[in-house]
């Protein structure tokens, strides 16, 4: 038997009709080089397989070796997926942030949600946020040489005193130099700030958006969201949340920012998360004022694009006759977002709807937003005579591939429990086509008794 090489990608799968099926490559083979070039991850094989004229350098899972010449389009796909997705093992953080909502969560749930990872590929690939601090030399200057951008970045502070304290990483203090290097080789960079009160608001929070702004354009936008707290705090750091009259606070000072960078770069550049909105009980800022919404994963301007497909939808509502009894399940502070929409639902002729408000007390009920409604709270707090015909639920609660809440429970065992259908939706749309189609046209849809 030959001896195995290291390195390179195993092949998870060939797509059926690919160039990689034509030429032979199959499941457990091992790319090894693109054009003599080691493949380290899908980064890698993405830059390097992007040309007309391609060389392979293949291992086949019996060890035999083989080189493969081939011709494409430029843009053509060679139809490989890899296990690991292609990125092997994540880098892992070295930090210990006084705001780890990881450090926060319960014991028994999935490991999955325990890793900390801080893996500047993806950053690049999916938009996770990464702190610099685990980055080594040479991967900078991967960044830059390939020029993986954007990037997003967990700010912070720029203080370096202040970031090495609330990072708890002496690496953290570079922060400035980093990103001035990144910015000078035109990475474009998406940025954030965890606000912890007291901490790195106020003169800090307004030192750390002059500092970045100072850093346009290469660095697009920059958003404040509000430390998340659960009630497994015991062994952390004191932190507390947001009142509502610091929220109100701080969205206005950030509003007259907003503005004086509208005078003179012409975008905002700078965002609150939709999560100081409700808490504050401003009102939602018009789709204007969100420059293209570069950080609709980090949660700023959901709300808002929210609200817009609720009134394109809602449209298909007119003059119709649906004989169903629904309950709406969200969070704390989905409610004021939630009770106008219930309210316009039930003027539809036949249509019942009720508006169901979980608190959180898995998590403790500090924890209001409903990305975090677990099942549960849901069985503990929804009772089978209150949902009607059926129960709909934010997507967003669930795993993205998967009916499953953090808690492990999974959507047909809550639909088993409570004896009635439940939905998932991932928004108005989705929202509307169940109730018009009576059909399961939305994220997840289980029924009853299954």
């Amino acid at each position: 038997m030959p001896q195995m090489k290291s390195g390179g990608l195993t092949v998870a799968l060939v797509k059926p009709g690919s160039i990689a099926e034509e030429i032979g490559i199959g499941q457990g083979d091992r790319l090894i080089a693109v054009n003599g070039m080691p493949v380290r991850d899908l980064i890698d094989y993405r830059f390097l397989e992007a040309d007309e004229n391609v060389t392979l350098d293949l291992q086949k899972a019996d060890g035999e070796e083989w080189v493969l010449e081939l011709e494409k389009d430029y843009d053509q796909d060679l139809g490989l997926e890899f296990e690991g997705d292609g990125f092997g093992r994540t880098i892992r953080c070295s930090n210990h942030c006084i705001f780890c909502f990881v450090d926060q969560m319960p014991p028994d749930l999935r490991k999955t949600l325990y890793v900390k990872d801080d893996d500047y590929r993806l950053s690049f690939w999916s938009g996770n946020f990464i702190t610099l601090t685990n980055i080594t030399r040479k991967e900078m200057q991967r960044i830059v040489s390939m020029r993986l951008s954007p990037l997003y970045i967990s700010v912070h502070s720029t203080n370096p005193e202040l970031r090495r304290h609330m990072l708890g990483n002496k690496k953290a203090g570079l922060i400035m130099e980093q990103l001035q290097e990144l910015a000078a080789a035109g990475i474009e960079m998406h940025t954030q700030v965890v606000a912890c009160p007291g901490i790195n608001d106020g003169r800090e929070l307004a030192r750390t958006v002059e500092d970045l702004s100072g850093l346009w354009p290469e660095v697009r936008s920059l958003a404040v969201v509000p430390v998340g707290l659960t009630r497994f705090r015991q062994s952390c750091y004191p932190l507390r949340g947001y009142t509502r009259a610091e929220a109100r606070r701080l969205l206005r000072w950030l509003q007259a920012r907003q503005e004086e960078f509208m005078s003179t770069m012409g975008n905002p550049f700078v965002f609150a998360s939709d999560e100081f909105y409700l808490l504050s009980g401003e009102e939602i800022p018009p789709v204007e004022r969100y420059a293209g919404f570069p950080q609709l994963e980090n949660g700023v301007g959901l709300t808002r694009l929210f609200l817009e497909e609720w009134e394109k939808a809602r449209v298909r509502l007119f003059r119709k006759r649906i004989e169903k009894n629904i309950s709406l399940v969200t969070g704390v502070l989905g409610e004021q977002l939630l009770k106008p929409m219930v309210a316009a639902l039930n003027r539809v002729e036949g249509l019942q709807a009720i508006l169901k408000v979980v608190r959180n007390s898995f998590f403790g009920e500090t924890t209001t937003v409903a990305g975090l409604i677990t099942g549960t709270d849901l069985l503990s707090q929804v009772l089978s005579s209150e949902t009607g015909d059926l129960l709909v639920l934010p997507a967003v609660s669930l795993k993205k591939d998967e009916p499953v809440f953090l808690d492990g429970i999974s959507l047909p065992e809550l639909s088993r429990r409570l004896n009635v259908p439940v939905v998932a939706v991932a928004g108005p749309d989705q929202l509307v086509d169940v109730l018009l189609e009576g059909s399961p046209k939305a994220a997840w849809f289980t029924s009853a008794g299954s």
